[in-house]
């Protein structure tokens, strides 16, 4: 069905002219890659989240492989990981040859919570893993509840991967979850995260800030994030980093100690996970219009709140959580098909046909056919009933205010 209205799809990136000149100043220069560009987006990511530092790297898949790594989370360990997210969250566990305990996530929310996190831990224990890490989802742009989950990783012992792929520029509030008074970004130094735990973002182009591909790590442990840098560029070091010494001096230092301009050692394998320049300088020019990108996704979310109301119980927006301001990075909707009568499928197609695109975040990972070889068929209720009736609408800086009027309008026309 043809509407004359141009196509919405469920998210896209949003390039302007500055973005552009960005990166043609990188194709003019001399850097392609491993140049000023990757560094400088370094230094304004870590600034921007308040962590000691930062990474940049190939993807959000790869900044999780090297969280991993970095840890020295292998055969042997497992890894706490809610079933409400995409592949990479497990798969990269599993890369490095760890285990993965699945977690249930709350029904309406998405969100892991200490209850699911410490039922996946009982799990483990009861299959003989030594559990390492947990791995909690900012799911959707809101953050799990961390001040609990920090507390129960430091009564574990364990490590804190954040996977805040979803969260570039969303902060937990203080009070209530968050004790000391003051938002804290996420991927920032927290006050009640032990040392050594790490954020990982992603900048797909559907994510509020797009590199084209692009990754970043951040943390506040040096060392830890000294060791995630030369994981990131095929375990290499070049000059003598937070203390750490050449292996051969003699074949290291000149004449006066300083590092020989030819001269690199591997104390261990690493990835070529880099980000190129190219990327970098569009990710940086991007990241200078983060807090507009938060502000008209939290426009967009305030009127699809109220376009949505008059749909309720069929269509209900997503469930809010009082811990964090979140910067949106998904609309999933919640949409009772059962209800409705119709397939979920039937209304994906639908409003495709109305020229709206929409997407399913996400089959349960567990429920993947690798998963279930592996471990058999879990009971996660909670993963499975958000999967059931989510569906994530169209939300992106360019939309207009009028485009929800749009949507609301198709999602009754299909309904009803």
């Amino acid at each position: 069905m043809k509407t004359g209205l141009p196509f919405l799809p469920y998210g896209r990136q949003s390039v302007e002219e500055e973005d552009v000149a960005a990166v043609a100043a990188v194709l003019r220069g001399d850097w392609l890659t491993q140049g000023p560009a990757v560094a400088a987006f370094e230094r304004a990511l870590a600034g921007r989240v308040g962590a000691v530092d930062a990474v940049a790297c190939a993807n959000g898949t790869a900044a999780l492989r090297l969280a991993y790594a970095a840890l020295g989370i292998g055969p042997g360990d497992a890894v706490v990981v809610p079933a409400n997210t995409f592949l990479a969250t497990a798969s990269a566990a599993r890369h490095a040859g760890a285990e993965v305990a699945f977690a249930d996530v709350d029904p309406d929310s998405g969100l892991m919570g200490v209850a699911e996190a410490e039922a996946a831990l009982a799990r483990a224990a009861k299959a003989g893993w030594r559990v390492r890490a947990l791995a909690p989802v900012h799911y959707a742009g809101q953050t799990a509840p961390m001040t609990a989950l920090a507390a129960l990783a430091r009564a574990e012992g364990l490590a804190l991967v954040e996977d805040a792929c979803h969260a570039i520029g969303t902060a937990d509030l203080p009070g209530g979850d968050l004790p000391g008074g003051r938002e804290i970004p996420v991927g920032g130094g927290r006050p009640d995260v032990a040392a050594g735990s790490l954020t990982v973002f992603s900048f797909h182009p559907v994510k509020t800030i797009a590199a084209g591909e692009g990754g970043a790590v951040t943390g506040d442990d040096p060392a830890l994030m000294a060791r995630v840098r030369r994981l990131c560029n095929h375990g290499m070091m070049r000059d003598p980093e937070k203390g750490e010494e050449f292996a051969d001096p003699d074949a290291a230092l000149d004449a006066e100690g300083k590092p020989n301009p030819w001269y690199y050692e591997m104390a261990e394998p690493g990835f070529n996970h880099r980000l190129s320049d190219i990327h970098a300088a569009l990710a940086l020019s991007q990241l200078g219009r983060l807090d507009h990108y938060i502000g008209r996704r939290a426009r967009l979310m305030a009127l699809y709140a109220e376009r949505l109301a008059p749909l309720a119980p069929l269509v209900r927006p997503p469930a809010l959580v009082p811990w964090c301001r979140p910067a949106w990075h998904l609309c999933a909707a919640r949409i009772d098909f059962d209800a409705a009568g119709r397939s979920r499928s039937a209304v994906m197609a639908a409003l495709r046909a109305l020229g709206l695109g929409t997407q399913v975040h996400y089959i349960p990972v567990h429920r993947q056919p690798y998963w279930r070889r592996r471990y058999g068929d879990l009971a996660l209720p909670g993963a499975m009933g958000h999967y059931a009736h989510t569906l994530s609408l169209p939300l992106f800086p360019a939309m207009a205010d009028g485009d929800v009027d749009r949507v609301a309008a198709a999602l009754e026309r299909v309904l009803s």
